[in-house]
């Protein structure tokens, strides 16, 4: 989508005028076809020439002001004259018209969409025109995804299916080598090792921020070797390009229908003919452009949003600017035709040495006053839907291999899908219109029931006894535990649970389930044993959040012990009629156990004191920044709005603090009930035999009586020296060193002191001590921003209500309601710290609390009216694990689904970077021959990481880099699988994601 950023683009034009091994049986599928495509077809570059590519594209959002079908369809053109099958229909048509011409498209979804409706003749066109490399398929992806609040498990998954559909219908001509990711507001490390790691040989990208841009242009840096892992080192090194116009047209050049600009008219007996003055200024414009970037290469994109409707207005001028610009008398061009992967090639073919960058491009600002920072946390419910709808997601994918379930593939198949529109960055961001946000929560809404339906129906086989495992036994899931409400359990006095645990490792966990009465008995089905359990009542605030429609006032809580990996565990609860024991009123102000002492301070903070380390304390408290307001006319009156954060002072305001709490203790858990004021609260617990603390807060309906939009901060507030540094993620994998006021890679001259220091936290963000081993860890259930703006202290946003918008195109205020009032928000951090001696300890105790947010047990349910107890443990097994023996705790199953063809899909993943443990970050050997008991592997083969290419057939670019350093093209960071008497070992180093289609045979 388009924001306008004219007048950076203006200063800086301005600027620039002055200035394998041989497997069992190989699986039928990812055919090397030999047509003339990609780098075969690129065009001729002249050595003595400026060589400008000229690239025909089409930036088409898988919603943001509209909704998908909106925008495919055409429709609401009122809002957005925008209609993708009229782009496609128009394209094809008008390259079939020249074959000189070349085209790029990206959306897949929408390629998708629009390939399913079409006769077979379009077909054979289109199939022809990817075999000619006329039109081509760049990143591939399902959407263009957003790289900042995305996880990192959904980015493989939605780039893994987009490149399915492409795979299977136009074989290895459609197969993309490059990303591109023009339209994100800022871009991450993360990302890039992603591609690289998907036999990428580059990416090239729009945004990016201001003053960076500026430096960029000035020593000729706009393109360079991104080192996008410290752990994969090479393997995860791309050649990365930043686009001089982001992903625009040159000014005046814009030939759609969408545009005003005047066309090129070349008949000279017209008054209007101007070919000569038009020539003149897009050399002009190139020669500008040139001076910025080291070969006699650039790439002039010819396209925006919702280009190409009308696609013979756009050839028609493009076809005559190539024409009149090469046939100039002493041209020093060289104009044509291309696409992104010539263009790479073309530098690459250059031999030049590149300069290199290790860090990302967050956070990014298109003026001094706007730092796209905001969306970090905007529309925090969608965000934390998308991380359920990936959890559940995963958990479908497994039960279906396990289980061996044949039907239901179209609903995995929607379920991919829609997780895929997900990933957009106008979707998870927060940054659409609010009929779009309802639209993509109803999407995903269809697709986790469906999910949960695949999950229950594939639990329901599994864990039959009967051969055919074909039960009557209905299991139901609860999708609102977030709001402590779950029909199944709270509506009946007895029932059968049943907890799935997705990891890959045995998990201990405190199941909380919604319930009506006051006393209730809990069996562990597969020993027979009675289990300690508590009954605590639910918060107060939480049964006020508008909507809830839930007669449960209580919560039942036990320990799930020894969850088995990729497996289950079966419970029977009853309801009992006795009298309840009376719990003494609680006279005590502290909660923590034998490891913290937990109160809540005079001024109704949250104060912990660390029992071990005695030296080591925080507290935690809720502020609000005050939204800036103004008419957006220029850099100065800038509002805060869905993109962009920008508080109306950098000084945070503290809630008036009620001082309400009430303390409940029992023998699984002690909490801490805390009302700041109306419309905030938490539940601070801590759990017995856990380490963490956990912060549930509730925050909503922000109140906007006084015409102030206000964004909540909680703060968490340590005696750590810190030394103005801290840590934050990236896309929930590797980690990244922030400093405070401070840039790795040019002088920063910074104007707004918070939202300049804010960055993505997809998952965790930490602080280290300077001089002692001491570390502060946050986990979180979703994305938000965060930072640390004083010594020792950690901040996270969780929720925003804003009165104006920031004018950056969504023309709506990022103003919630829900139920008739502003949005009320529940999530949770898990707070970790302590010692960090034992190194390993502590960093297998973060990883797998992190694994275990992302990646929750399920919990499926099955009422005392459907079956009773006895006729359950005659029908099932009570507990089954997908595993036949263990993995290494470094070692994680990342995917595993049904494939095609009878085929699996497996990712295993090594989920330590280098250096953050001692042992846990070695190198490690697994034997996955006999690993699954479900199933038996027949073959197995190595793909890249997008599963659609063998690995063995990847040979990326080398490029060489200013330190010396050649890019290793994939071939010689092939390690094969051994495969050698009944053993099929896979090693795997620091951070390696390593993905197999395994042909399997079940018993």
């Amino acid at each position: 989508m388009r924001r306008s950023g004219s007048l950076v683009l203006l200063s800086l034009a301005l600027c620039q005028l002055c200035f394998l091994t041989e497997a069992f049986r190989i699986p039928k599928q990812l055919s090397e076809d030999k047509e003339a495509c990609g780098y075969k077809s690129c065009p001729e570059i002249q050595p003595n020439k400026l060589n400008i590519h000229l690239v025909a594209h089409t930036h088409d959002d898988v919603g943001w002001l509209k909704t998908v079908d909106q925008y495919y369809f055409g429709s609401r053109s009122k809002i957005q004259k925008a209609g993708v099958q009229y782009i496609l229909d128009s394209v094809i048509q008008a390259l079939l018209n020249n074959p000189d011409r070349r085209f790029i498209y990206v959306e897949t979804a929408f390629f998708w969409k629009w390939w399913l409706r079409q006769n077979e003749g379009v077909r054979n066109d289109v199939r022809m025109l990817i075999q000619q490399g006329r039109l081509e398929i760049i990143g591939g992806a399902w959407s263009m995804n957003d790289e900042a609040v995305t996880h990192y498990h959904s980015i493989v998954d939605q780039f893994t299916w987009g490149f399915r559909r492409l795979n299977d219908t136009f074989g290895s001509c459609a197969r993309p080598r490059i990303g591109w990711q023009i339209d994100p507001f800022g871009h991450s490390r993360e990302q890039a090792s992603l591609f690289a790691q998907m036999g990428f040989d580059g990416m090239l990208f729009g945004r990016l921020d201001y003053q960076d841009k500026a430096q960029r242009l000035k020593d000729k840096k706009m393109e360079f070797v991104w080192k996008a892992s410290p752990s994969l080192g090479s393997r995860a090194d791309l050649f990365t390009a930043a686009m001089f116009n982001t992903y625009s047209p040159p000014p005046g050049f814009c030939f759609d229908v969408l545009c005003a600009d005047e066309p090129v008219i070349d008949d000279p007996d017209s008054p209007d003919y101007n070919v000569d003055t038009k020539v003149e200024l897009f050399l002009t414009y190139a020669q500008i452009q040139a001076r910025s970037y080291q070969t006699n290469n650039i790439i002039v994109t010819m396209g925006d949003d919702f280009n190409y409707q009308q696609a013979e207005m756009w050839f028609i001028n493009l076809d005559k600017l190539i024409k009149y610009g090469n046939k100039r008398n002493g041209s020093t061009v060289n104009l044509f035709y291309s696409t992104p992967s010539c263009y790479l090639k073309a530098l690459n073919d250059a031999g030049l040495t590149w300069p290199t960058k290790s860090d990302d491009f967050f956070p990014y600002a298109s003026d001094p006053h706007a730092f796209w920072t905001g969306y970090f946390t905007s529309r925090p419910t969608i965000k934390y839907f998308e991380r359920m709808g990936n959890n559940i997601l995963q958990v479908s994918k497994q039960l279906a291999v396990l289980a061996d379930l044949k039907d239901n593939q179209r609903q995995l198949e929607l379920f991919r899908e829609a997780m895929g529109v997900m990933q957009h960055h106008d979707a998870v961001t927060g940054t659409e219109k609010q009929l779009v946000a309802n639209d993509y929560a109803r999407l995903l809404y269809e697709s986790v029931f469906n999910g949960e339906n695949i999950a229950a129906k594939s639990l329901n086989k599994w864990s039959a006894k009967t051969n055919d495992g074909q039960l009557d036994s209905k299991i139901y899931s609860c999708l609102e535990l977030n709001v402590s409400s779950c029909a199944y359990t709270e509506t009946n006095p007895s029932f059968i649970v049943q907890v799935y645990n997705p990891l890959s490792r045995p998990v201990s966990t405190y199941v909380r389930l919604p319930v009506a009465g006051r006393v209730y008995h809990v069996w562990d089905a597969t020993d027979d044993v009675k289990l300690t359990s508590q009954v605590i009542p639910v918060p107060e605030q939480v049964l006020r959040v508008p909507g809830r429609e839930s007669k449960a006032t209580n919560e039942l809580i036990f320990r799930a012990i020894d969850l088995p990996p990729l497996g289950y565990r079966t419970y029977r609860v009853n309801e009992i009629s006795e009298a309840l024991e009376e719990t003494p009123v609680e006279t005590s102000n502290s909660i923590g156990g034998e490891l913290y002492t937990i109160t809540v301070d005079d001024s109704g903070n949250i104060a912990v004191q660390y029992n071990k380390e005695k030296d080591m304390n925080f507290v935690q408290s809720f502020h609000y920044y005050e939204g800036a307001e103004g008419d957006n006319k220029v850099f100065e009156n800038r509002s805060s709005g869905a993109y962009i954060f920008r508080p109306k002072t950098p000084t945070i305001h503290n809630l008036v603090n009620q001082k309400q709490y009430s303390i409940v203790k029992g023998p699984l858990v002690e909490e801490i009930h805390q009302k700041i004021n109306d419309w905030v609260s938490q539940v601070v617990r801590v759990y017995t035999g856990e380490e963490r603390i956990e912060f549930e807060w509730l925050v909503g309906p922000i109140p906007v009586d006084d015409k102030i939009g206000k964004e909540i901060v909680t703060r968490y507030s340590s005696n750590l020296n810190s030394g103005g540094e801290f840590y934050t993620d990236a896309n929930g994998r590797e980690t990244l060193k922030r400093k405070k006021d401070y840039r790795p890679t040019w002088k920063l001259e910074l104007h707004e002191p918070a939202a300049g220091n804010y960055y993505p936290i997809t998952s965790k963000i930490f602080l280290k001590d300077q001089e002692k081993p001491l570390k502060l860890t946050i986990l979180n259930d979703r994305a938000q921003g965060g930072t640390s703006l004083e010594n020792g202290q950690l901040e996270l946003m969780l929720h925003r209500r804003l009165l104006k918008d920031d004018a950056f195109g969504v023309d709506e205020a990022l103003n919630e309601v829900a139920f008739g009032k502003g949005l009320v928000v529940r999530g949770v951090h898990y707070v970790l710290g302590g010692s960090t001696k034992n190194l390993d300890a502590f960093a297998l105790r973060e990883k797998e609390l992190t694994l275990q947010l992302a990646l929750r047990p399920s919990i499926y349910v099955t009422p005392s009216t459907q079956v009773n107890g006895e006729n359950w443990k005659n029908n099932h097994v009570s507990k089954r694990s997908g595993f036949a023996k263990e993995l290494p705790p470094n070692v994680h199953v990342l995917t595993l689904e049904p494939w095609k063809d009878g085929t699996v899909l497996l990712r295993l993943e090594h989920i330590f970077e280098v250096g953050e443990a001692m042992q846990l970050s070695q190198p490690v050997e697994v034997n996955i021959k006999d690993l699954f008991s479900s199933f038996t592997i027949k073959s197995i083969r190595e793909t890249t990481l997008g599963a659609n290419q063998w690995l063995e057939n990847n040979h990326r670019m080398k490029w060489e880099s200013e330190t010396n350093e050649i890019l290793r093209s994939s071939e010689e960071n092939f390690e094969p699988i051994t495969v050698r008497d009944e053993v099929i070992n896979v090693l795997l180093r620091p951070m390696e994601i390593r993905t197999f289609i395994l042909e399997v045979s079940y018993p």
